[in-house]
């Protein structure tokens, strides 16, 4: 099945709302939003559908206008159910001159067989501030199903006034590869990934630092902090639960979401 999913979030009288959206099912959008001394926009999507099914393709695309700010959420973990052919979703986000667009969304759950396509195409222009984090499960865990989906396949592109500035492109099949080898999961069972892009003032060492010390005290995880050029910071964790890598992942943006209003406020 066919799921379209559009989001515009516009910008007047200096707060931002919700200009436009259209949905079909499964999808809805609800805004959240709880203070209006808060000038941001902050919408949850939502799903009357369990996860993603054999030959779904879900095709969405999201605008935040010139001197909007957007915080988008998840409503809960997204689920691959078993398939034959395999399910596509492709993610298209635009961001005008200064704006502002944070998302984490909860952790990808694969079914055994599961078969998954899905491509963000992320487009940011001048004095822009984005976070975009994802999180990939091994699977069905706590019922024995580990690593037992057939392929995932996710590529991330983020380009700044069309010129590349990161691509991630994520290749699991572990019907192929051995997950527990060097160089793939190494014993661990999920990952997260984490892009901070601000093209306004560009990435500070302090916020490096500050990362490492806001997620110093987990346990059981191994994580790497790399900025692959001034204005981008990545971010990639692996671990054993998908509750605490998408808690680490809320921390750093809620970190970056407070720091971008402070210094709108200053």
């Amino acid at each position: 099945m066919k799921n379209r999913l559009t989001i515009t979030s516009g910008f007047k009288n200096q707060r931002s709302y919700l200009k436009d959206t259209f949905f079909t099912p499964p999808f809805r959008v609800a805004n959240i939003s709880e203070h209006r001394s808060d000038p941001a926009l902050y919408l949850m999507v939502m799903s009357s559908s369990p996860g993603m099914l054999d030959g779904d393709e879900y095709k969405i695309d999201i605008v935040v206008e010139e001197g909007s700010r957007l915080q988008l959420h998840s409503q809960s973990y997204q689920r691959l159910f078993n398939m034959q052919k395999g399910a596509v979703q492709l993610q298209s986000i635009q961001l005008h001159p200064g704006s502002s667009f944070s998302y984490v969304q909860h952790p990808v759950v694969p079914h055994e067989n599961a078969i998954f396509k899905g491509r963000n195409r992320i487009d940011v222009s001048d004095n822009c501030r984005l976070t975009f984090g994802e999180i990939l499960t091994c699977g069905r865990k706590h019922s024995g199903e580990i690593f037992r989906y057939s392929s995932y396949h996710n590529i991330t592109e983020i380009y700044h006034n069309g010129k590349l500035m990161i691509k991630d492109n994520l290749l699991l099949q572990p019907s192929l590869v051995n997950m527990a080898a060097i160089g793939q999961m190494e014993g661990y069972t999920h990952q997260a990934t984490l892009f901070h892009l601000n093209t306004h003032s560009g990435i500070d060492v302090d916020n490096v630092n500050m990362l490492y010390e806001l997620l110093g005290e987990e346990k059981d995880v191994a994580i790497g902090i790399s900025s692959p050029s001034p204005k981008v910071l990545a971010v990639r964790i692996l671990g054993n639960g998908g509750e605490q890598l998408f808690s680490c992942l809320q921390r750093i943006a809620a970190y970056f979401w407070t720091i971008e209003k402070n210094a709108l406020v200053s």
